[in-house]
């Protein structure tokens, strides 16, 4: 073989990805497509607070570095994330990322909501998926490995936490199967480290299904302009009665 037509691969190339990423417009843009969503650049841009123009030149680096992909209707183009690795990658950032500073009532509210419930990418996260995965943890839905508990509000964590897989059990299949999702016994079942909570959130086939059922519902609806999801009182009523979770938010102090 000449040597022209060897390839040679050699280790990763971190810094690639570092760059793509270390500009804050790009970060902000990232994070607001965590949802799974096409969005327009004009709403990218409100979210990075800077002008059209400029979004548009950090749109291009991000679709050409594959972290984004785009598709244009009519005269405006529509970005989401290439896929679900780049949506953990981010994910990932977010768990070890200093926080930013909130200035305004505004930022702070936002915060909140989005803390309390939102896409991440195609299932729920948040306090919400936090709260719904322990209890299917408590009810035996749901069984992780003996040596990789599962990190739930009432099971804080006293290491750094991975993504982990859980075993969905009969009952678990049936109680699901109650609400319309079908998922046989003995399934695996991937659990996310919740960003905001670092607790586990259920992730997989289930979760996605369970945020179908909540939104076909009209239990959780997506809020404006944001990935956060807004919490009906129908909504809250029905979850706590099906998890058997208080869902009222407490003061903080």
């Amino acid at each position: 073989m000449h040597s022209n037509e060897r390839q040679h691969h050699g280790e990763a190339d971190l810094s690639a990805v570092a760059k793509l990423i270390a500009e804050p417009p790009r970060a902000k843009a990232l994070m607001a497509l965590l949802d799974g969503r096409w969005l327009p650049a004009s709403m990218l841009a409100r979210e990075a607070g800077v002008a059209n123009s400029t979004m548009s030149g950090h749109l291009a680096r991000l679709v050409d570095g594959g972290m984004i992909v785009a598709e244009k209707h009519g005269r405006y183009r529509y970005y989401r994330l290439a896929d679900a690795t780049v949506a953990e990658l981010v994910e990932v950032m977010a768990r070890i990322a200093p926080t930013l500073t909130i200035s305004s009532l505004r930022a702070d509210t936002r915060a909140r909501v989005v803390r309390r419930a939102r896409h991440c990418y195609d299932h729920l996260g948040g306090r919400l998926a936090v709260a719904i995965t322990g209890a299917m943890a408590r009810d035996g839905y749901v069984v992780a490995p003996e040596d990789e508990p599962l990190a739930t509000a009432d099971n804080p964590p006293d290491h750094v936490l991975d993504p982990i897989a859980v075993t969905v059990t009969r009952p678990g299949s049936e109680f699901l199967g109650r609400l319309g999702i079908t998922v046989s016994a003995g399934s695996a079942a991937r659990c996310c480290v919740d960003w905001t909570e670092h607790r586990h959130h259920l992730a997989g086939a289930p979760g996605r299904a369970i945020l179908s059922v909540c939104r076909d519902r009209g239990w959780l609806r997506p809020a404006p302009h944001s990935r956060a999801m807004q919490l009906s009182d129908d909504g809250r009523d029905a979850l706590e009665e099906l998890f058997g979770v208080d869902l009222c938010e407490k003061p903080s102090r």
